[in-house]
């Protein structure tokens, strides 16, 4: 999956985190609560040039080592949304139905109701 691209065996330290910029490794200190920024600071150079094609990153032996970039993500499942689409459908009617109750009921007890919510609102 991954190639190699340059043999550096860059001995790694627990507090810091590699990276690969510009055909080179660097190191920064990784960030923790209270402490403040870490300075970057360069371990090796690879003498290699960087394909955008690739992303680029240092393995476990040290080495910098790099594999295909991913364009464009996952693709995702067409069942699922067709799932959803058939249970909204019963929802809707279920919806409708109870709005159908509520207009039969008294109109005064409704008013009274929306009057009480308002109070209760205000306080």
């Amino acid at each position: 999956m991954a190639e190699k691209v340059a043999k550096l065996g860059v001995a790694r330290e627990k507090d810091f985190m590699y990276y690969v910029k510009d055909g080179g490794v660097w190191k920064v200190q990784r960030k923790q609560p209270g402490v403040p920024k870490g300075r970057q600071e360069k371990v090796a150079d690879g003498g290699f040039e960087m394909d955008t094609n690739y992303i680029y990153f240092v393995d476990r032996d040290g080495d910098v080592a790099r594999a295909k970039r991913a364009v464009g993500g996952q693709k995702r499942k067409k069942k699922a949304r067709a799932s959803a689409k058939k249970r909204s459908a019963p929802r809707k009617a279920k919806k409708s139905a109870k709005v159908k109750g509520k207009a039969k009921g008294n109109k005064k007890k409704a008013a009274k109701g929306k009057a009480a919510k308002k109070k209760r609102g205000k306080r």
